[in-house]
């Protein structure tokens, strides 16, 4: 058995998605300060986050897209964790309903292997990304996926206008969406199990996780 590390990692001030603030790192308490609370020679360290739930590799409900959708607290378990993967490669920008039509995706987690995770952390990262069409996600939701996600910026083409079909139609079929993975070209076509469960956060709709899966 191996474990496949796919989330970059979280530090202060980074930018996962354009426009969106970085994250904030601060000392709650220090080690100097909790001196003066535990005994001699016991030191912690308890510092705070300042985050939007887009930070990192992170997991879309559908709370995230409608307001009277499940939430990170209310997604099964068995949703996001523990779930068996098939790999897409994907050599197009568009990953449309041709190129999937092809692979048995149904009661499977979806890993869309576009490369776009290269440009992790430059601007490059979202000019021009790899997405899922939404004749894509019309197949992905019709051929019983459970899961889908995927190594570029957004699920989405995005766009001036705002569309977002591919969260719209996925969402809406209760599918939770991972983004910003990395490390797919290390997963294996078919065979690996996928863990990706957020913390149950309630009235909230995205959050970082630890996304890895067992081969």
């Amino acid at each position: 058995m191996s474990l496949i590390d796919l989330s970059h990692e979280i530090s202060a001030g980074m930018t996962t998605y354009p426009g969106l603030p970085g994250p904030e790192i601060t000392p709650h308490l220090t080690r100097e300060a909790s001196r003066e609370v535990y005994a001699p020679g016991v030191e912690f360290a308890i510092d705070s986050i300042t985050m939007v739930g887009n930070t990192g590799t992170y997991l879309d409900s559908p709370f995230h897209r409608y307001a009277g959708g499940t939430d990170l607290a209310g997604l099964p378990l068995a949703s996001v964790a523990d779930l068996p993967t098939v790999v897409v490669r994907c050599s197009s920008r568009a990953v449309t309903a041709d190129l999937l039509s092809s692979v048995d995706v149904r009661g499977h987690a979806v890993l869309l292997h576009t490369g776009g995770d290269r440009g992790w952390g430059t601007r490059a990262y979202a000019s021009d990304a790899p997405y899922l069409s939404e004749d894509g996600a019309r197949y992905l939701v019709e051929a019983g996926a459970v899961l889908v996600g995927i190594d570029s910026v957004n699920i989405d083409q995005v766009t001036p206008e705002g569309f977002r079909p591919a969260h719209s139609i996925l969402l809406a079929a209760e599918i939770p969406v991972l983004e910003h993975l990395t490390n797919l070209g290390a997963v294996p076509d078919t065979g690996a199990r996928l863990h990706a469960a957020p913390p149950p956060v309630r009235n909230f709709g995205t959050f970082p996780v630890r996304a890895y899966v067992v081969v």
